[in-house]
C-alpha cells in the first residue's frame, strides 16, 4: 500500500476544488489511463498542473529543448496532480531566473557556494539533463538523437555553481514525490535485453565510484531506486571526468519527502543489511561521500528563507498551499 500517494490523491482532489489556482473547467475529473479521477485534470487543462507564473515559460523551454513530459500529451505536462516531474517543475523552475534565491536555497547543503552559474539558455536550472555526450553508451534512436526525459538516463534537474575557492561544481538533481518501489528485478528489459551488458563497462571500470566490497554482485543493483541511482551516479562521474559545463566536481543530489516513508523501502534483497533506507544504503555505496547527497524536501524548502526573497512570495504561497507537508 502506497500510503503517502493515496493520502496525496485525496488531499489534492479537495485542493483542486477549493483552490483559486484552477479554473472552473479544471475542477472536473480528468481521464488518466482510461479512468476518470478527481485528482486529475481534464486534458485541455493540463497546464494548470503548473504554478501559474511558469506555465508559459516552462512549456516554451521544454519545446525548444525537445524535452518530454512524463505522461504528457501534445507538449503539455501530465494531468495527474501527483506527478513527480510536475512537482519538480513547480518547486525548481521558479528559481531558473533567480540565482540569488537559488544560492540561498542551496547554501545549507553546499556551505562554500559563492555564486550560481547559468547551465543553458541563460537559466540557472536545467531540466531532464542527459549530459552533452552519450557517456553511458545507451542505445540511440535511428534519427541519431538522444531524447531528454525519455529513453535515456536523465537527471530531473541540473544546477551549476562556483565555490569560494574558485572550483566549479555541477549538481544533478533526482527528484522524488510519491514514488514507492517493489522488489521487481530489472535485469531483463521487456524486449529481452540484458541491461547489465549496457552498464557493465562502467561498473568494471577501476575508477568506478561504487564500493564493490558491499555489493554482492552487479545484478544486486537492478532494483529501483538503485538501478536509477546507479545510472545517474555513473552519469555524474563521467561528466566530472570530462569537465562537462566546466565543472571540477559533479555530484548527485537526491531530494525526496520525509513524509513519504514508502520510498525508503530497500527493494534489493542483497542490500538490506547495509542500512535502513534506500538513500542511506546508496550513501554508503558511493566511495566519495560528497558525490552523493540524500536530502529531504522538507529540510531544503521548509527552511528556505523566504523573507530574504520577497520576489518569491507568490511562489511560496502556492507551494505551501499545494504541498503543505513541506512545512509541517
Amino acid at each position: 500500500m502506497r500510503h503517502f500517494l493515496e493520502s496525496e490523491k485525496q488531499r489534492l482532489a479537495v485542493f483542486k476544488q477549493n483552490s483559486p489556482y484552477f479554473s472552473p473547467a479544471a475542477k472536473a475529473s480528468g481521464i488518466y489511463k482510461n479512468h476518470a479521477y478527481p485528482f486529475c485534470l481534464p486534458v485541455e487543462c493540463t497546464r494548470e498542473n503548473l504554478y501559474p507564473e511558469i506555465r508559459f515559460f516552462i512549456a516554451e523551454y521544454f519545446l525548444r529543448r525537445e524535452i518530454k513530459w512524463h505522461d504528457g500529451q501534445n507538449g503539455n505536462p501530465s494531468n495527474h496532480l501527483c506527478d513527480s516531474q510536475v512537482c519538480c517543475a513547480n518547486f525548481l523552475f521558479p528559481f531558473a531566473d533567480k540565482p540569488d534565491a537559488l544560492a540561498t536555497l542551496l547554501c545549507p547543503i553546499f556551505p562554500t557556494l559563492k555564486e550560481m552559474l547559468p547551465v543553458e539558455d541563460g537559466q540557472y536550472v536545467a531540466f531532464e539533463w542527459i549530459g552533452q555526450h552519450n557517456y553511458l553508451g545507451e542505445k540511440i534512436s535511428r534519427n541519431g538523437k538522444r531524447t531528454r526525459g525519455a529513453n535515456f538516463t536523465s537527471a530531473d534537474a541540473a544546477v551549476l555553481f562556483q565555490h569560494q575557492d574558485g572550483r566549479r561544481q555541477a549538481c544533478l538533481i533526482e527528484w522524488k514525490y510519491t514514488e514507492a518501489y517493489s522488489s521487481t528485478w530489472l535485469k531483463l528489459a521487456a524486449s529481452g535485453t540484458d541491461r547489465t551488458t549496457i552498464y557493465q563497462h562502467l561498473y568494471d571500470d577501476p575508477d568506478c565510484l561504487l564500493d564493490k566490497t558491499l555489493i554482492p554482485q552487479f545484478d544486486s543493483l537492478f532494483y529501483e531506486p538503485f538501478y536509477q541511482l546507479m545510472r545517474q551516479q555513473f552519469l555524474a562521474h563521467e561528466m566530472e571526468k570530462t569537465h562537462e559545463l566546466g565543472a571540477d566536481i559533479v555530484c548527485l543530489l537526491h531530494i525526496s519527502p520525509a513524509h513519504n516513508v514508502d520510498f525508503g523501502v530497500i527493494t534489493s534483497p542483497d542490500l538490506r543489511t547495509i542500512d535502513i533506507t534506500a538513500t542511506r544504503v546508496w550513501k554508503k555505496l558511493v566511495r566519495q561521500p560528497d558525490r552523493f547527497i540524500g536530502e529531504y524536501s522538507e529540510n531544503i524548502f521548509g527552511n528556505f528563507k523566504i523573507e530574504c526573497h520577497p520576489e518569491m512570495a507568490g511562489w511560496w504561497e502556492y507551494i505551501t498551499q499545494r504541498y503543505p507537508w513541506i512545512i509541517e
